[in-house]
């Protein structure tokens, strides 16, 4: 079975002029832990989720240690991001680290959230994703731009995009997950100023 994991792909736009950085945020979706956590650890279908991923391949069992290539694109430029997993604790957690270009690592976390259920829901779980990394380590080399293209303009034009494709993303995997759509609102625990 082919199992790929959410990572962030969103840190290759950071600027280079900030320290270690984090980014935490929560979501809820009405349903218990295992059912969340089966759809993160097993999720071949990524790609869908974002206007940007073109594919994502494996390199592994999809146990921790395996690697995966997200092979994102927008405009002129393609990038390929290298994820690992480092290790999982069903229902709970997925924790990975970036392995190339950007020093950066975290977890989805999966907790019961019963208590929040909505009127009609059976339960709930608060789902958090929460990255750390260091901006600094990302170069312009790691993308290949076009002729009289600036690694800062590129920044610029991206990061307004970044909020909207996450919202989207996770917005999308809510509706695959619960069968219904609504609106999935985001708590930002702690966020960046590079971001």
């Amino acid at each position: 079975m082919q199992r790929a994991y959410l990572c962030p792909v969103i840190l290759v736009v950071a600027s280079p002029s900030m320290s270690v950085d984090r980014l935490e945020v929560s979501t809820l979706v009405h349903l218990p832990p295992e059912e969340i956590y089966e759809f993160l650890i097993d999720f071949p279908r990524y790609a869908k989720y974002s206007e940007y991923l073109d594919r994502i391949r494996r390199y592994g069992d999809g146990q921790p240690e395996t690697e995966y290539d997200l092979t994102f694109a927008w405009w002129k430029l393609s990038y390929t991001a290298r994820s690992k997993v480092t290790a999982v604790d069903p229902p709970e957690r997925i924790d990975w680290t970036l392995i190339k270009d950007l020093d950066a690592s975290g977890y989805w976390e999966i907790t019961p959230e019963p208590e929040s259920a909505p009127n009609g829901k059976k339960t709930a779980s608060r789902v958090r994703f929460y990255v750390e990394f260091d901006p600094t380590s990302a170069s312009a080399g790691a993308i290949d731009l076009p002729a009289l293209t600036s690694f800062e303009w590129v920044v610029e034009k991206v990061k307004p995009k970044i909020r909207a494709e996450a919202e989207g993303i996770v917005r999308r995997i809510v509706r695959d997950l619960e069968g219904t759509g609504r609106e999935v609102p985001l708590t930002v625990h702690e966020t960046p100023e590079s971001v």
